[in-house]
């Protein structure tokens, strides 16, 4: 394998564990395996709570895992310390899902997207300032002003030009459109994916919009309850879903009526919607977290925990029933 075949970003058996003020081990990752080719974007789904922020906040290592294995362009990055790390982190930016609690507001927009080079001692200074704000459809003079003086789709891109400012090779993207307006979201997400084909970007896409999911990814995640339960190409994917749980998600999305009685008229349609709780992350159940809310759990689905394996070429689910 050529360096340029080998992933950018390698995941293994990833875990990352809270206590609770009892003592109580809340499991946030539970053993959680990825990788990001050169130039891909993987969309990562699930409900809130899953674990997908946990994720992308562990691969940044903005927060330390408890145990496994992160290698970025074949460094163990889960590993480095020190200068070590901060040169490593030039590689991998995050853009977050609140756009102004992510902005300090004292400081001019000129000074946050320029920040990230003052700190690794990248030369550009005003000049690249000037390049990104002109990149993510902001004017020069957008500069000198503060980040309140923006609307939230503006702030949004001040955001996005910040994560660029390295030219990094992983960008984290962790809900960037959930707190924005309707009408605003699709301007965003035409600026990522233009941005993306532009600079050939790199992205984990973390979001509970599917629909936003399955334009921007090339490839889908679908946690729950801390573990990866589903990992195929987004169109087969969205055709073809394996998981019980993918199918529920699938099913909750709302569709035009005609569509909807069209596919019943040819047999097809998709799982309902779950019902019940998500079990309490400490104190998780046997066997399969799903099969609480699961209409086709079986016995082997009560007693042992299903592994992520294939079930078609380059289509992996974690069911016994897949």
């Amino acid at each position: 394998m050529t360096e340029t075949d080998a992933p950018l970003l390698e995941v293994r058996n990833l875990v990352k564990h809270y206590r609770d003020g009892s003592g109580a081990t809340l499991r946030a990752l539970d053993d959680v395996s990825l990788t990001v080719r050169r130039g891909e974007v993987v969309g990562i789904v699930g409900e809130s709570g899953c674990g997908k922020t946990t994720l992308g906040r562990a691969v940044m290592r903005l927060i330390e895992p408890t145990s496994g294995q992160i290698r970025l362009q074949g460094v163990d990055f889960a590993a480095l310390s020190g200068r070590a790390l901060k040169a490593a982190r030039r590689q991998v930016q995050m853009i977050f899902q609140d756009p102004f609690g992510s902005l300090n507001p004292r400081h001019t927009v000129g000074t946050i997207v320029g920040e990230p080079l003052v700190v690794h001692g990248v030369p550009g200074g005003r000049a690249r300032v000037a390049e990104l704000l002109d990149l993510v459809g902001l004017p020069a003079d957008a500069a000198a002003r503060y980040p309140h003086e923006f609307s939230g789709g503006q702030r949004q891109r001040i955001a996005i030009a910040r994560a660029l400012a390295l030219d990094p090779a992983l960008i984290i993207a962790d809900e960037p459109v959930s707190a924005l307006d309707v009408s605003i979201q699709s301007q965003i997400i035409n600026l990522i994916v233009a941005l993306r084909a532009r600079l050939g970007l790199s992205m984990i896409f973390i979001s509970h919009d599917l629909s936003v999911v399955r334009h921007v990814s090339d490839r889908v995640g679908v946690m729950y309850f801390g573990k990866l339960v589903e990992l195929a190409p987004a169109d087969r994917l969205f055709a073809d879903p394996r998981h019980p749980y993918t199918r529920a998600l699938l099913a909750s999305v709302p569709r035009p009526v005609k569509e909807v009685v069209a596919s019943k008229r040819a047999g097809g349609g998709l799982a309902a919607p779950t019902h019940g709780e998500v079990p309490d992350p400490t104190d998780p159940p046997p066997g399969c977290a799903f099969h609480l809310r699961c209409p086709l759990a079986v016995d082997r689905c009560r007693e042992a925990v299903p592994p992520l394996a294939d079930v078609a070429p380059g289509h992996a689910a974690a069911c016994w029933r897949a």
